[in-house]
């Protein structure tokens, strides 16, 4: 009793005033941390954090976090408890299916999926370079493009399951590998995917908040981006001008040849990062891989014989990465959206309205990279993707019983729900009563895509 009684609270409005810069308050089942230090150095960056100040994390945290990162919070606890804390029932249930799935040691196995997946990046790796080096016909040549292609899509997803979870023996060799499949091997900056991945997650299909629905002047998804939404993200307005009109407006027309380029797009936005006066983890690593790539690459394409091929075997692998592209987009572009900062007190419902899975034969999981099941995989991040097929219909169970949206579908399905959901806002685009800021500035390159 004595324990209780020296107990100071406070309430979640007072704690909702914690939210600015040195002053920086979280709590987690129902313990207030003062996170104002802690931020310059959290591995997961500071905008999550920021997106979440003053207000309950649990859910959030648990999601992100393994086991071993409950101790780290006793030094950040400031004494308060949460007065008013209370648990809804669904994130309630969301605690106790995690529990479970930790009791069950799914977290801590991780299969062999990735040591595969290495095996076969490496086998295409050979057989590119002999479809190249080797052979002369232009046939051969464009097999060794496609076959390029592919080991980047599989090289993608051991950069991001590394960057969830440590896919290695320890966390020395899980850096090697997110560098070696990030960096070196596709061109796109580690450092970059964490930055946006994890806001992504934090702020699933927030119009303002989440960096992988803000495409403007290119795509958008949602007539409130008509109103020059201002990025939380990147700190810039996303301005619906003339020309971000005009493109909008034949969006469904331009997702797919948009979808063959858009690796350009990663390319520039790994630089834009790394040459920024952001913190960037790693940063010379970082460079250093990039490096690398930026080496092998334009050396390989040169052993082509004439600039035709040169142009086709570019333009081919560009394409097949496409597949990967259009994946990610089928699986958040016609889902619920929202504008405004995510909040932990709706953490699993706003991950079920955010996405949508992709349906398939089990034999294709190799293909999705376990990323179609996209809900299950937002739930839970650490999880490895070798479980997600095995967790998918307790998941499924959890939103019937809660009355949460479950969407599966087919990738036809899903591509047509995406074109729908692109010409919808592409015909309100034409419309000329939506109001359009006369400004000309074209912010393609400073916007994420």
């Amino acid at each position: 009793m004595a324990e209780e009684t020296e107990k100071k609270y406070i309430t979640n409005e007072e704690l909702k005033k914690h939210n600015k810069s040195g002053d920086l308050w979280i709590a987690i089942q129902g313990k207030v941390y003062n996170v104002s230090d802690w931020i310059k150095t959290h591995p997961g960056g500071d905008t999550v954090i920021l997106n979440l100040v003053g207000q309950d994390v649990t859910d959030a945290f648990i999601a992100f976090h393994p086991g071993t990162a409950w101790h780290h919070l006793d030094n950040l606890f400031t004494g308060y408890h949460i007065r008013d804390f209370q648990v809804s029932e669904v994130s309630r249930d969301y605690r106790r299916m995690a529990a479970e799935f930790r009791k069950l040691g799914l977290f801590e196995n991780k299969g062999h999926v990735t040591l595969y997946t290495l095996a076969f990046v490496a086998a295409m790796f050979v057989g590119v370079l002999y479809g190249v080096l080797a052979c002369t016909s232009v046939f051969a040549h464009q097999i060794a493009a496609a076959l390029l292609g592919l080991l980047w899509i599989q090289s993608a997803y051991i950069g991001h399951d590394s960057g969830h979870y440590v896919v290695m023996s320890n966390k020395s060799y899980n850096r090697f590998a997110q560098l070696l499949s990030g960096n070196c091997l596709t061109g796109i900056s580690i450092a970059w995917w964490k930055w946006t991945h994890n806001a992504h997650h934090l702020a699933c299909n927030s119009l303002d908040y989440d960096p992988d629905l803000q495409h403007i002047p290119v795509f958008a998804v949602s007539t409130k981006f008509f109103n020059s939404l201002t990025s939380r993200f990147y700190d810039r307005k996303l301005t619906f001008d003339p020309v971000a009109r005009f493109l909008i407006s034949y969006q469904h027309f331009t997702y797919y040849p948009v979808m063959c380029f858009g690796r350009i797009n990663l390319f520039i936005q790994t630089f834009i990062l790394l040459f920024s006066k952001r913190e960037v983890p790693d940063r010379a690593l970082n460079f250093a891989g990039i490096l690398v790539f930026w080496t092998w690459f334009p050396l390989l394409v040169s052993c082509l014989p004439n600039w035709p091929e040169r142009f086709f075997f570019v333009f081919t692998s560009f394409t097949v990465t496409a597949l990967q592209h259009i994946q990610f987009t089928l699986n958040h572009f016609a889902a619920d959206v929202y504008v405004g900062p995510p909040t932990g007190s709706d953490w699993f419902e706003k991950q079920a309205a955010g996405t949508i899975d992709i349906s398939c034969r089990s034999y294709m999981d190799w293909f999705f990279g376990g990323l179609q099941f996209q809900l299950e995989h937002h739930l839970f991040p650490r999880l490895p993707r070798c479980h997600l097929r095995k967790v998918s219909p307790v998941v499924q169970e959890l939103c019937k019983k809660h009355n949460l949206p479950y969407r599966s579908m087919s990738w036809f399905e899903a591509n047509v729900l995406t074109i729908n959901t692109l010409k919808t806002a592409a015909y309100q685009a034409r419309d000329a009563a939506n109001p359009v800021v006369k400004n000309l500035v074209w912010e393609a390159l400073n916007t994420h895509g």
